[in-house]
């Protein structure tokens, strides 16, 4: 434990995938500096978010809590202002809160505009947009200030951020201080449904490295899928990874480097509509599984924590490292037993995870299997947050099968490892919403028989695929 309350930096992504980085394997070069975090720090090797969804994934890094449990289970909704915030307890604890970039908390009311103070979670330095998307482009962004009058920013969008978190930080740094950093890349951008790299960024990964989902599914893709836009996705990475080294630079030279508790994480993956209509809300490990890194006082030094953990851990990490009460009713877990080897005997296998708007769909995901379940069709996922009946739809063996591309459910062969599965998944469904909802078995199949819910003819991963490059 620090014997000075340590400065915290959290700093959040969009819709990048967790093997972006070196560290799980990517040989493309993006994130030498996540990379290092990772060497310096402690690398959590299997983060799931909480929902695979922009506006809920966010709220629960803000509260710890599920998605459900903070009125924000589809994007649209406001936080609920009554719920206990990151912010909020470090600023009870005397902290500089700060928040800059993409906020996407706070409803419908306010899409492209400021947010009202009372909307933004307890941060009281702010420099924002809900949703940066639709406020700015590649070398155009405009956000919101505490008095919200807009301001523009110079410079390639995720380096004008950044830019702004370093002069955060130089004001700041003579006393304890939250800064939140949201950037929108490696998001695309909607209007154009690109993604937008500096120059030459885009050129320099093109063709360098592509997933084995990606290379199994894309060709059946949907606009071309991850071959027409893995090139500027990975540019835009790599770009970010640099502005990190920028900030951390910073902090070596304002000396608060060893003071400082880092962590990098992002809201959810992409698996560039090879699962679906568009990039994520899915339970595939493209859409759930996240870079996450922590490094600074309390985890430098730290290895690796190997078991699959939940980004609802982050606020109650961060609250541990700095020595401060985590409140009641948090759904996640500080990290910290686990730094070092240490475990947790009492802590779950697997991870929950909530799935919104395409579906009403729940999951969960230990270190070998994945467990899915939806409602019933008819179900209405936008207005709905959850269901009293689902029905098993996808069930995965990450051990053989990292990339799923092989649906085991039905399967009868496999019918107790879905069953134990399912037991699981109910006891979070009673813990996290007070639901006993009842799961309707996926129906019987052998070996070579087609799950209903496996991949249509047109789609199936073809032989002989070349996996890693391409």
């Amino acid at each position: 434990m620090p014997t000075a309350p340590p400065h915290v930096i959290v700093v959040l992504t969009d819709q990048q995938r967790w093997d972006t980085t070196g560290v799980h394997g990517n040989p493309a070069d993006v994130t030498p500096e996540f990379d290092r975090l990772a060497r310096e720090g402690t690398l959590v090797e299997q983060a799931i978010t909480a929902n695979p969804v922009c506006a809920p994934a966010r709220a629960a890094l803000q509260t710890g809590r599920f998605p459900t449990a903070t009125g924000v289970f589809r994007n649209g909704l406001p936080l609920r202002a009554e719920i206990p915030t990151l912010a909020g307890a470090f600023a009870e604890a005397g902290y500089v809160t700060g928040y800059i970039g993409k906020w996407h908390l706070a409803g419908e009311e306010h899409p492209d505009g400021p947010v009202p103070a009372e909307r933004r979670g307890g941060y009281t330095r702010w420099l924002a947009s809900d949703r940066l998307e639709f406020t700015s482009e590649a070398y155009r962004t405009v956000l919101y200030d505490e008095r919200n009058e807009p301001v523009r920013l110079p410079g390639y969008r995720s380096d004008a951020l950044i830019d702004a978190a370093i002069r955060f930080v130089a004001d700041h740094h003579e006393r304890p201080f939250l800064l939140f950093l949201s950037l929108l890349e490696p998001h695309h951008q909607n209007a154009t449904d690109d993604y937008p790299a500096p120059e030459g960024y885009r050129e320099r990964f093109e063709g360098r490295w592509l997933p084995p989902d990606l290379a199994a599914l894309s060709p059946g893709a949907a606009h071309g899928g991850a071959h027409r836009h893995l090139g500027g996705y990975l540019g835009q990475i790599k770009r970010v990874d640099e502005g990190v080294g920028r900030l951390r630079d910073t902090l070596r030279s304002l000396g608060i480097e060893d003071d400082t508790v880092l962590a990098w994480t992002a809201d959810h993956g992409s698996h560039f509509r090879t699962r679906n209509g568009e990039y994520k809300r899915s339970a595939h490990e493209a859409s759930v599984r996240v870079p996450f890194v922590l490094t600074g006082p309390g985890f430098r030094g730290g290895g690796r924590i190997r078991r699959p953990v939940s980004t609802v851990d982050l606020m109650p990490t961060l609250l541990d490292a700095a020595g401060l009460k985590v409140p009641e009713g948090l759904h996640g877990r500080s990290l910290r037993p686990l730094v070092g080897g240490g475990d947790e005997p009492d802590r779950p296998a697997s991870v929950f995870v909530q799935i919104s708007e395409d579906v009403i769909g729940r999951a969960v995901r230990t270190d070998r299997w994945k467990y899915v379940v939806t409602a019933p069709p008819g179900s209405d996922a936008w207005r709905e947050e959850a269901a009293d009946r689902y029905r098993e739809t996808e069930l995965y063996d990450l051990r053989s099968d990292p990339y799923e591309l092989e649906n085991l459910a039905g399967l009868t062969s496999h019918r107790r490892v879905a069953d134990e599965l399912r037991d699981s998944l109910c006891a979070w469904l009673r813990q996290v919403e007070g639901a006993d909802a009842a799961i309707e078995a996926a129906p019987p199949r052998t070996l070579g028989q087609r799950s209903p819910d496996a991949f249509p003819e047109d789609r199936v991963p073809w032989r002989g695929v070349r996996f890693g490059h391409a």
